[in-house]
């Protein structure tokens, strides 16, 4: 059974149709959304041209019993600030928002669906391998 946190790129290329997205999300046992990628789809619908539709959507999938939503706290506060610092030392920086992202999957120890490539920096991410064509 595949159990993965999503990124907002991830979740666009689903809804996309990017036939290896869809079948990576559609046979998982579970997906966790971020409050961070929630936060980051709602502004990018607020600034498009399909808000209704694309809020329409996204309350079916996290109406999904698989979909659960993930919120940080403490314990992610100390896993965003071990990857930070690693990261600055690698010379390595990524955006903040990913920073928290993968900080939610270190600490969960789950795997990330994501393709930005700047996530295979961070020690101890697995990452979700899904070709994109």
């Amino acid at each position: 059974m595949t159990t993965f946190i999503i990124d907002t790129n991830g979740y666009s290329e689903f809804f996309r149709g990017h036939d290896a997205t869809v079948r990576v999300i559609r046979t998982a046992h579970e997906i966790h959304l971020p409050l961070i990628v929630l936060a980051e789809l709602l502004s990018g619908f607020s600034a498009g041209t399909r808000l209704k539709k694309n809020r329409e959507e996204l309350a079916r999938f996290m109406a999904s019993p698989r979909v659960h939503l993930l919120k940080p706290d403490e314990k992610t506060a100390q896993h965003y600030a071990d990857v930070f610092t690693t990261l600055r030392a690698q010379g390595t920086p990524i955006p903040t928002n990913d920073l928290w992202i993968a900080a939610l999957a270190r600490q969960h120890r789950m795997p990330l669906l994501s393709f930005d490539a700047h996530f295979s920096s961070v020690p101890g991410l697995t990452l979700v391998q899904v070709r994109k064509s």
